[in-house]
């Protein structure tokens, strides 16, 4: 066999060598060098099978593709692939090309890999979260069952380093491309443009500017349907327009990946960006976007998220347009924008929902992947919630011990959600009816009523329908079960949390099991006091949640499939409230009262969020409550603070509810007795010597000191002070005198009262005499004799 003429070629020697004497290299190789083709060809000429590791199913197809044509036999013999629900190999295969999430299936299945001499791991630096997981796994494996498995790890980029190291610091082998000069032009959208319609703009131009076929990158298929819409309307007739990404037949796939005569303008998702050769292509549209996944909320499951590109994919896409000659890119974004994107992608295993890779940990025996090598080792806060719905499901045990269950649901390659459902909706609706379900639950509906959806998709001709009813066979024909169709029981096994009833009133609006409210939209066709839910979304500015996709249910079927709690539950809301209630999750199935209960906390928690005016306090209470917050201001310890904040944080230490059990209650009970509690002893015997409730005043009165700021307040008229030349002193804190006029009013406010005496009182003399002449208005008035009278009975 004559291998082609690619890069790859010349470092084949340094590669077999590598592998020969340590057991493990890296391959850092351009897109479109030969690594994916020529590189395991040559490793299986050297002897042994080779499996290859895509991360993509329709990578893997393409991959053992061009193998088998460059030996020219079909697919299926020399070399095969296995993707899931599809597999062509033969006892004579020697090459596999399998996706990554199947190979750690098969390395859960039989660690030692019998066979297998060589494992290549094609474009790590993707860091997809199956392929960073094989990659810890077979490291293991090489390390203690199979010392002689060779693993050749591939990547496009620098991160060779980090990956040489994992491998024990293996040998590095460089390839170098030619490549050709590649023209940008930046193509923003317009205000108020979507990306399509920017997209297909873009097209048009790089039709007319050049020739040769367009490689447009967009984020998804919808996407990728509506920009080939708009490139059909704007009369392109010599173009041939054709979608490429995962969701299309193999058919479909390879139809767009095969030269033609005419034109073509190839539309695809980040599933062109490596692994993959569109020949042809001398211009490449790029939307800036791609869709990576992230937790989906609405079904609880793993998702997709539309996010910006890095700057290294952006750099990876441009060069598609200079593999064969020089080459166009134009990217939808200002130029300016450039500078602002990120450098790399985010590893999948950082923003990735986890319950997949937690149940192989779990079947690996390492429930929290400790004793692997990782390039980066899952979120703590991530694979810790993953591991409790673990539980939850049944497929480990609260020590994270896979379960037979477990193994079970793992050996399904679903998410465990949808394992579960169908495992346990088999053998309640029958094997068929669960796996139409959960097939529809995997892709998600275009129908918010899950039995019409499903009756739309048994019907209906187009792709996505195919797609439904080939996953759905597949599905059945891995579990057993007979029964009637039951779709709500099928979505409740799948998200128990997600059970809802309608709430009193006129709207559609449900309580889920899980605490949220979501709303049915107009149109949705389903009526009904309880919903399981598959779907809802949270859309900004909104107070309910929106419900995408769900099934007619009833009470007996949430009971059948939730899980119910009977609790006695005693509350505050405005008084206390004990009840026995029969609960699922949040809804609340059924109450009745309770006459005996311990309504302590209740009754704390009313003080918490209504405050202590819910206790009886007289004059006296609040009195002494501001004195002992002085000293406390003053002195400190032992003298407690009084506060709202610190006395309901400790009720305990001062409170006694005694037999209180409602609100009325709580406003019998003397706060003031209760401040007792709290006074330090001994030191609470010189309280009225330190603190005293009134001060005795020259003339003789007992007047109540003012302890609400900072310093005690003296409110007293200014004849009774005649003969008071000391300031007064309260726990070595001045008291302020406010002296009053015989009506009661200010005249002075001091905390000196000798400085005062001949400075302040002769304008305050001057000024009120003449009002009130009864009263004695001495020169002298520290010689004059204090009087709470006037002149005329003094």
């Amino acid at each position: 066999m004559k291998l082609p003429d690619l890069p790859v070629r010349s470092v084949l020697p340094d590669v077999v060598a590598a592998l020969d004497a340590r057991g493990a290299a890296v391959l850092v190789a351009p897109p479109g060098t030969g690594k994916t083709t020529l590189v395991p060809l040559a490793l299986a000429a050297d002897g042994g099978r080779v499996v290859v590791a895509e991360p993509r199913r329709l990578a893997a197809r393409a991959a053992a593709a061009r193998m088998a044509a460059l030996l020219g036999e079909p697919v299926g013999e020399t070399v095969g692939y296995a993707v899931r629900g599809d597999r062509k190999v033969s006892a004579r295969t020697r090459i596999e090309v399998v996706t990554s999430g199947l190979l750690v299936r098969r390395v859960q299945g039989d660690p030692e890999l019998p066979g297998v001499s060589t494992v290549l791991l094609d474009e790590c630096h993707e860091r997809h979260l199956d392929a960073d997981l094989l990659l810890a796994l077979l490291l293991d494996v090489r390390a203690g069952l199979r010392e002689d498995l060779r693993l050749l790890a591939t990547s496009a980029t620098v991160a060779s380093g980090r990956l040489a190291a994992l491998l024990g610091d293996a040998p590095v082998v460089t390839a170098t491309a030619r490549t050709y000069p590649v023209e940008f032009s930046y193509v923003p959208p317009a205000r108020g443009e979507r990306v399509e319609a920017c997209v297909a703009r873009a097209v048009r131009t790089a039709l007319s500017d050049g020739d040769g076929d367009v490689l447009a990158f967009l984020p998804g298929a919808a996407e990728i349907a509506r920009t080939a819409g708009l490139l059909r309307q704007s009369g392109l007739d010599t173009v041939d327009v054709l979608p490429l990404h995962g969701r299309l037949s193999a058919a479909h796939q390879d139809d767009a990946l095969r030269p033609r005569d005419r034109r073509r303008v190839v539309l695809a998702t980040a599933v062109a960006e490596s692994s993959l050769t569109v020949p042809g292509v001398r211009a490449v549209v790029d939307s800036g976007l791609a869709r990576v996944p992230r937790v989906d909320h609405r079904r609880g499951l793993p998702g997709l998220a539309t996010v910006r590109v890095s700057a290294a994919v952006a750099a990876q896409r441009s060069g598609r347009a200079g593999r064969e000659a020089p080459g166009r890119a134009y990217r939808c974004w200002a130029e300016h924008e450039q500078a602002t994107l990120p450098a790399y992608p985010e590893p999948e295993i950082r923003t990735a929902e986890l319950a997949r890779l937690a149940l192989e940990l779990a079947c690996w025996s390492t429930p929290d992947g400790s004793g692997l090598a990782w390039w980066d080792p899952p979120g703590e806060g991530a694979l810790a919630a993953a591991r409790a719905l673990l539980v939850t499901l049944g497929a480990t045990d609260p020590a994270g011990a896979v379960t037979p269950r477990g193994r079970r649901m793992a050996e399904l390659g679903l998410h465990p959600r949808l394992a579960r459902a169908l495992l346990d909706g088999a053998s309640e609706v029958g094997a068929r009816n669960a796996a139409e379900v959960v097939a529809l639950l995997d892709a998600g509906g275009t129908l918010t009523d899950v039995a019409a959806e499903l009756r739309r998709l048994r019907s209906a001709g187009d792709e996505g329908a195919r797609r439904w009813k080939r996953e759905a066979d597949r599905l059945a024909k891995l579990v057993t079960g007979t029964g009637k169709p039951d779709p709500a029981l099928v979505v409740a096994l799948a998200h128990p949390e997600r059970l809802a009833r309608r709430r009193p009133g006129g709207a559609p609006v449900y309580l889920m099991a899980g605490g949220t409210a979501a709303e049915l939209p107009p149109g949705s066709g389903l009526d009904a006091e309880w919903l399981a839910v598959a779907e809802a979304t949270r859309d900004p500015g909104r107070v309910h949640g929106t419900i995408r996709l769900a099934a007619a249910a009833d009470e007996a079927l949430a009971v059948r499939a939730g899980t119910v709690s009977e609790v006695d539950e005693v509350t505050w809301d405005g008084d206390v409230v004990a009840r026995r209630v029969r609960k699922l999750g949040a809804i609340v199935l059924s109450e009745k009262p309770l006459r005996e209960a311990d309504v302590r906390d209740a009754l704390v928690a009313g003080l918490k969020s209504e405050g202590l005016g819910l206790l009886k306090w007289s004059q006296d209470a609040t009195r002494l409550r501001e004195r002992m917050a002085f000293l406390h201001r003053v002195l400190g310890p032992p003298w407690p603070p009084v506060d709202d904040a610190a006395l309901l944080s400790d009720v305990d230490s001062w409170l006694d509810l005694g037999t209180a059990r409602r609100r009325a209650d709580l406003a019998a009970i003397n706060a003031g007795t209760a401040l007792k509690a709290l006074l330090p002893w001994p030191e609470a015997a010189n309280l009225d010597d330190l603190a005293p409730d009134r001060l005795e005043v020259p003339s003789g009165s007992h007047i109540r000191v003012d302890y609400r700021g900072d310093q005690p307040v003296l409110a007293v008229k200014l004849q009774e002070t005649f003969g008071w030349t000391e300031t007064p002193v309260l726990a070595g804190v001045p008291v302020v005198l406010h002296l009053l006029s015989p009506a009661g009013r200010p005249a002075a406010i001091t905390a000196d009262l000798a400085s005062f005496w001949t400075s302040g009182y002769p304008a305050v003399r001057a000024d009120l005499r003449g009002r009130y002449p009864k009263h004695p208005w001495p020169e002298d008035p520290a010689a004059a004799v204090p009087t709470r009278h006037t002149r005329r009975r003094g």
